[in-house]
């Protein structure tokens, strides 16, 4: 479906009747697409997996300097003219 943005505001009902079709919608500002918006789509739930199945879990594992959490905090929480 193609809609303008006064459309957006005089057929929203048709917007989202479109939408529950599962229809993409094409919002045109000054007679070019300036957005696509498309229907949500149930996904599984992220819950039923782990955090450490997440692919960017550890990434900074090996890092020397995070070794002391606490000091890096501190650290990095401070002012620079404090470390003057």
């Amino acid at each position: 479906m193609k809609a303008t943005f006064v459309d957006l505001r005089k057929r929203s009902s048709d917007i989202i009747d479109a939408l529950n079709r599962n229809e993409a919608v094409t919002v045109y500002y000054r007679g070019r697409p300036k957005a696509i918006m498309r229907p949500i789509t149930k996904k599984t739930s992220r819950a039923s997996g782990s955090v450490k199945d997440h692919r960017s879990f550890g990434m900074w594992a090996d890092r020397a300097d995070m070794a002391d959490v606490t000091a890096y905090v501190k650290k990095i929480r401070t002012r620079h003219t404090d470390a003057l």
